[in-house]
């Protein structure tokens, strides 16, 4: 399974046609603690880049864009019931939806672990 990364400091794990996907370390080191997550309807269908979701925390809120055009398959109940998993598990248990993916190929463009490190330093 490989990660890769986008702009928007969203994660994208791979697992065949699979895509579960969440914010990054940096993203919820900017947000502070999480109060409020606002995640995507099962079976819906979104472009790259359209807004899937929102976060809240004690300093802001931000929207969670869709990395890769995709149907939301599963969400994950668990941050809703307790949003703080997005600060003390982000690449884990904190995870926000999973996505049957309609065009594998948007992932190519996305940044690996390297990349993202250098972007997120830069920004």
């Amino acid at each position: 399974m490989r990660i890769k990364y986008t702009p928007d400091h969203e994660w994208i794990q791979l697992d065949g046609g699979i895509a579960t996907i969440g914010i990054t370390h940096h993203a919820q080191d900017a947000l502070g603690d999480v109060v409020f997550v606002d995640l995507p309807e099962v079976g819906k269908s979104y472009a790259q880049k359209d807004v899937a979701g929102v976060v809240e925390s004690v300093k802001a809120a931000a929207d969670v864009y869709m990395p890769v055009s995709g149907e939301v398959t599963e969400v994950n109940e668990a941050l809703r019931a307790d949003p703080a998993l997005a600060n003390t598990d982000p690449l884990g248990a904190g995870w926000f939806f999973k996505v049957k993916l309609s065009d594998a190929s948007q992932v190519d463009a996305l940044m690996d672990e390297t990349s993202y490190s250098q972007f997120a330093a830069d920004h």
